[in-house]
């Protein structure tokens, strides 16, 4: 094994959990999330010895996150699912909640939706989320923005508030 694959390995190795968590916000489908970072890691190697000089792991996941928009905008994925809305309030730990949840990101479009992931998921500031998606500041702003009203819209403003909040948790 040669030193860029050890390197790729170890890569690979430390930071794959997290990778799928990203892919699998992204895209909302355990099968689909695996076949995301697949991709990513695939071109990620091809291109690891321009790739590791750089930093990987902002790499991998602006692969993850355009690749899941790529496959979404190509089977048209962009409808609205209907939402389901708890009768009572729930916990941020309630498990129907997180079905709730995860619906709601499923309504939106690829590009909110990597939004809020990047942000709020992964905890990446406005500027590294915009470097990530290749897109301005302003966009990523206006597109949290939008993301986050129809999350409040859907799921109410004290659902919201309390699952971002414990997002980490």
């Amino acid at each position: 094994m040669s030193g860029a694959e050890h390197d790729f390995g170890a890569f690979v190795a430390a930071r794959a959990t997290t990778l799928l968590r990203v892919a699998y916000l992204a895209c909302g489908d355990e099968t689909e999330a695996e076949d995301l970072l697949q991709t990513a890691l695939e071109r990620t190697y091809k291109n690891w010895d321009r790739v590791r000089r750089d930093t990987v792991e902002p790499y991998v996941r602006r692969v993850i996150i355009n690749t899941a928009i790529s496959r979404a905008r190509r089977r048209a994925i962009l409808h609205i699912i209907p939402m389901r809305v708890p009768e009572r309030a729930a916990r941020s730990t309630d498990v129907d909640l997180r079905h709730v949840l995860m619906d709601a990101l499923r309504s939106l479009p690829p590009r909110q939706r990597a939004v809020v992931v990047l942000r709020y998921w992964e905890d990446l500031s406005e500027t590294q989320t915009a470097e990530v998606l290749g897109c301005t500041l302003g966009t990523v702003k206006s597109q949290a923005s939008k993301a986050m009203a129809k999350l409040r819209t859907a799921l109410g403003e004290e659902a919201v508030e309390g699952v971002i909040g414990n997002a980490h948790a």
